[in-house]
């Protein structure tokens, strides 16, 4: 009878210890891959189309409409540390996304009510002539749009924090081959992302445009439908307990640091972590003054393992907000450039027209066939080079997108130059957006989402995998969160750079600033992507910095080719 092998610190979902090649693997993954394309294509469509129904239905400047959909992927994105927090300490992931799944529905069903009732939206108003009077949306009409949009960002909140976690859950990252398809695990929750992504681009976009918002929300709704088929104490206490003891000297010894006995019981529900010479000052936690059979007061006395698990949360933190920048740029393009293919010639071949905000849908179909090629592909090439199961590190993934991001805002630059010279050269700078399309192909700024959606593929999966390897046992889902928290204070900082930019300009343009009004013809968005492009440059030589002072919690298991064939014989059982 073949023995069964046990995986240390996995369970099924009786709660029983997990056995390795019955539970979990890629099978039970794709489930959870599944589950993450359903949810994004209910919601991808939101963050770049939304701009279009806050303008052009419910009568929001551009710049308002703008700031309002950061504000609201910030707040799904931040919630997502408190559901994190919720799933690891409380109700676990599962439970976590079945409410959060249940949350957004709600939201999603209230926003196809008040796309559906002319009662609750403004007269329909061209807000693109400049002689017309449209009337703003009313207080209570408001009321009930922002209850509705942001119970769609608290339920988006806590799928993004369970999902990405549950889906790594089902791997043992100990093991060198189980390492290797946790890896393609998060290749193919972008790739899960990018198949939903385009469904929602295409058909919801279309739906949205043509047969109404309310009929598109409601799709929307269906599709999430489908979806719903204590040890963050301990890190603060590390910190109190290093600052109670700060006067105390550090043993010159780390082995005189406090940890518990391996052979007691209390062993079992935690790794130890070996004691490592950076942030010594956290190790003042772990110095024991007390007589050792008097019971340690938790909050001035923490164990080796809990400090270095502190460590490692501190150790993430300068990454994460190397992050924030791309995120800040990734907004611009669902925002400011959906409004500059308003007023391009958006023809495909005929009489069929592509709408604006399903330009992203071309990095999203070259990121299709991309993804697959690089897991299958690039990354066991590159393994054999490097012997790392992912090709090459994460830090070095990281990078990758982020110079990609600085270069996408770059390229985003020059095409908004182009654009407005077609403008002027036509006499069309005061052109009605739709209406009066410019004589140049929307497909003009594809580029600068092509170049993004490869950074996407480089930064965000890059992080997704930092974050959860590097992160201790008990955290790993809100670890996984830091990136969903990169991206809220990426887009809030997004809502603060324009107001500072239309603040800081608005004496030097006649339109009161380089982003104020209607009329991006008149403004300067070109400036403001330069600015972008040179912020993230800067943020990238940071990241440079960081990345090389950061040391990994613990070395990456070596995959040699002789793993590789045991785990394709195996899995082939």
């Amino acid at each position: 009878m073949e023995k069964l092998e046990l995986v240390e610190g996995k369970v099924d979902w009786k709660g029983k210890t997990a056995v390795k090649y019955k539970h979990g693997g890629m099978r039970a993954a794709l489930f959870i891959l599944v589950t993450f394309a359903f949810e994004n294509m209910a919601n991808l469509h939101l963050a770049v189309n939304l701009v279009t129904y806050f303008n052009g239905i419910l009568h929001f400047e551009v710049a308002d409409a703008a700031n309002a959909l950061t504000n609201l992927m910030g707040t799904g994105y931040i919630l997502s540390i408190l559901f994190g927090v919720i799933a690891d300490s409380y109700i676990g992931r599962f439970k976590t996304i079945l409410i959060s799944g249940s949350i957004e529905f709600l939201g999603l069903a209230l926003l196809s009510v008040q796309a559906h009732y002319p009662s609750l939206k403004p007269p329909t108003c061209n807000v693109f002539d400049p002689t017309s009077r449209c009337e703003k949306i009313t207080s209570g009409d408001a009321a009930f749009l922002y209850i509705a949009l942001y119970l769609v960002a608290v339920g988006t909140g806590g799928i993004k924090a369970a999902v990405p976690s549950h889906g790594a859950d089902q791997f043992d990252e100990k093991d060198p081959r189980e390492a290797k398809h946790m890896s393609s695990f998060f290749n193919f929750l972008l790739l899960a992302v990018c198949l939903g992504g385009a469904v929602s681009l295409t058909l919801i976009v279309w739906i949205d445009d043509h047969k109404g918002w309310d009929l598109g929300f409601g799709i929307r709704d269906l599709c999430h439908h489908h979806v719903l088929g204590s040890h963050h104490c301990r890190d603060r206490m590390v910190y109190v307990a290093a600052i109670r003891n700060r006067n105390l000297q550090l043993p010159e010894n780390p082995l005189e640091l406090y940890e518990i006995d391996k052979d007691k019981e209390a062993a079992l529900e935690d790794d130890f972590l070996p004691h490592r010479d950076v942030y010594r000052f956290l190790d003042k936690a772990a110095i024991q003054t007390a007589p050792k059979a008097q019971t340690p007061n938790p909050w001035k006395l923490c164990r080796v393992t809990q400090v270095e698990n502190a460590k490692i949360i501190l150790g993430m933190i300068p990454i994460f907000a190397c992050t924030i920048i791309m995120t800040l740029c990734l907004a611009q393009l669902q925002t400011f450039s959906v409004q500059q293919g308003l007023t391009m010639d958006t023809t495909v071949v005929g009489s069929f027209h592509i709408p604006p905000a399903s330009l992203p849908i071309i990095p999203l179909g070259f990121l299709i066939i991309i993804i697959p090629f690089y897991d299958q592909i690039g990354v066991p090439l590159l393994r054999k080079f490097t012997g790392h199961p992912t090709g090459i590190t994460h830090l070095q993934r990281i990078g990758v997108g982020l110079i990609l991001s600085s270069i996408s805002m770059a390229v985003a630059a020059i095409m908004e130059v182009k654009r407005k010279a077609v403008a002027r050269d036509h006499n069309m700078l005061d052109a009605i957006p739709v209406l009066q399309p410019l004589p140049i192909s929307t497909f003009w700024i594809s580029f600068q989402y092509f170049i993004f959606g490869i950074a996407d593929m480089f930064t965000y999966v890059g992080l997704l995998e930092f974050f959860y390897s590097e992160a201790p046992k008990g955290l790993k889902t809100v670890s996984t969160c830091f990136l969903w928290c990169s991206m809220a204070l990426g887009y809030y900082l997004s809502s603060i750079v324009v107001k500072i930019v239309n603040s800081g300009t608005k004496d030097a343009t006649k339109s009161g600033g380089w982003l104020a009004g209607n009329n991006i013809n008149r403004n300067h968005l070109n400036l403001f992507y330069l600015l972008l492009s040179l912020m993230s440059l800067a943020n990238f030589i940071v990241y440079l910095f960081v990345a090389r002072r950061y040391k990994y919690r613990f070395e990456s298991p070596v995959v040699s080719s002789v793993d590789d064939k045991a785990g394709a014989k195996t899995e082939g059982n």
